[in-house]
C-alpha cells in the first residue's frame, strides 16, 4: 500500500508523479499481494492513522473507478507485468485540506490500514 501524503509537501507544487519519485517518498508493504490472494478488491476497508489519530477511513468500493476499469484502460496503453503497482487516488481526510491544515512533522508516525494485507508504519524523518 501507498500512504497517502507521502511526497505531497515536495510534489503539490510540481504534480503526483514528481511527489512521488523521491527516495524514500513511496513506501510500498508491508507486503505485495497477488490478485489471487483477496477474496474482492473491490470491498476492502483502508484507513491512514497519523499519531493515534484516524484521518482517513475508507472503503474500496468507494472509488470513483473499480479496481477491473482501472486496469482494463490502463492496459489500453501499457503492458502490465507481473509486480506492476496501480497507485490511485485518496480517500477525503487529506491533511492539506483540513481546517486548519495538518502537515507531517518530523517525529510523527503514519500508518495506513488495507484489510486482508496488513498495517505498513512509517516515521517521518527530516531527511538532512
Amino acid at each position: 500500500m501507498f500512504p497517502p501524503g507521502a511526497g505531497r509537501e515536495k510534489g503539490a507544487r510540481v504534480n503526483g508523479v514528481r511527489g512521488k519519485s523521491f527516495d524514500t517518498f513511496c513506501p510500498l508493504g508491508p507486503e505485495l499481494v497477488t490478485a489471487d490472494e483477496l477474496q474482492d478488491p473491490q470491498n476492502l476497508r483502508l484507513s491512514c492513522v497519523l499519531n493515534g489519530n484516524v484521518m482517513q477511513d475508507a472503503n474500496t468500493s468507494d472509488m470513483i473507478f473499480p479496481v477491473a476499469e482501472l486496469i482494463a484502460y490502463l492496459t489500453t496503453g501499457a503492458t502490465l507485468l507481473p509486480g506492476s503497482v496501480i497507485l490511485t487516488g485518496t480517500p477525503s481526510g487529506v491533511g492539506f485540506t483540513r481546517k486548519p491544515p495538518v502537515f507531517l512533522m518530523p517525529g510523527d508516525t503514519v500508518e495506513v490500514t488495507v484489510e486482508g494485507i496488513g498495517t505498513l508504519s512509517n516515521p517521518v524523518e527530516l531527511q538532512k
